[in-house]
């Protein structure tokens, strides 16, 4: 399950990742098709059964999609799943987006929400490097050579530096609301990943650290996943040198598409017509990131088997408050 055609989040070490902060990891395979399932374990021996970014399996083949499920099906109810959530990783643009979405109401499942963030901004870097600055905005342009020019550095981190990391990323929580792991999480991840597959990288200046990032890469795709910054000197515009720096770093592995993870989930128009006006949720987040330029790319979505209704409204219920 480490092909490149599968996302990063169906790997064995994201599994074992996630095996050490909650959930439980099975693997499951039937021909060239294969899923990583993450167990979350609930009171009375019950548990959540959640396949992240998969499985990876070719649509178009029925059968073997139906001998995978069945196999998957076995080991939630094995572990008493009240439900079983499968995330795709297929944009909703792909022409087998009807067939994946009659599969899925065939085989009795009902559309979701998404654990992982359904709308994306996706940067093509395969071209020459002043190709792909070309492609932002002017502003955020400016904005990377402001930074170069006052004096802020690009340096890759080690695991020692995960302590600042970490200390930016509550900054950030307490400033814009946002949720974060643990100081544990992140070292565990760099850990895991690092050197070839995770780079944890830091903006400094005059040798203090403005802001810090985790890029990992996965085959062709490269993913920004944690990121954080000071209150301190953001005048100097150290998040868009050190963003372009990850690109950098993922474009020397071989990665062609950058993955900026996460923005509104919303259509086109509504994107840009309120990104200006609105700081809620993941709003300010766009502000930022569609100054890259890239392609906005939405998933197919989310889909659940329920294998307890009584106890899946309440969960969704509990969920919900």
């Amino acid at each position: 399950m480490n092909h490149v055609s599968t996302h990063l989040l169906q790997s064995e070490r994201w599994g074992q990742l996630k095996n050490q902060f909650g959930w439980t990891p099975v693997r499951v395979a039937h021909g060239d098709s294969a899923a990583q399932l993450l167990f979350k374990r609930l009171p009375l021996g019950l548990s959540v059964a959640y396949v992240p970014k998969g499985p990876a399996l070719d649509w178009n083949n029925t059968v073997q999609a139906q001998a995978l499920l069945a196999r998957i099906h076995t080991e939630a109810k094995r572990r008493r799943a009240v439900f079983l959530k499968i995330e795709p990783d297929m944009p909703a643009t792909d022409p087998l987006r009807p067939a994946l979405a009659q599969f899925f109401a065939d085989s009795g499942f009902r559309p979701a929400d998404t654990i992982q963030p359904q709308t994306s901004v996706v940067i093509n870097i395969s071209p020459p490097e002043d190709e792909i600055l070309a492609q932002m905005k002017q502003k955020t342009r400016y904005n990377i050579r402001l930074a170069a020019k006052k004096g802020v550095t690009i340096r890759p981190g080690t695991v020692v530096d995960i302590a600042a990391f970490y200390r930016l990323s509550q900054l950030t929580a307490q400033r814009d609301g946002f949720g974060i792991h643990s100081q544990a999480y992140y070292r565990l991840a760099f850990e895991l990943f690092a050197p070839n597959h995770c780079a944890l990288l830091l903006a400094e200046f005059a040798g203090e650290p403005l802001a810090a990032l985790m890029v990992f890469a996965h085959g062709a795709d490269a993913y920004y996943f944690y990121g954080a910054s000071s209150n301190e000197q953001r005048q100097l515009m150290p998040t868009y040198l050190l963003q372009w720096e990850a690109m950098r770093w993922a474009k020397a592995r071989g990665c062609t598409r950058y993955d900026l993870w996460g923005i509104p989930n919303a259509d086109d128009s509504a994107l840009e017509a309120e990104f200006a006006s609105r700081s809620d949720g993941l709003w300010g987040v766009y502000r930022f990131k569609r100054g890259f330029g890239g392609d906005i790319v939405r998933s197919v979505g989310a889909f659940d088997y329920v294998y307890n209704s009584l106890l899946y409204r309440l969960y969704q219920r509990r969920r919900g408050r």
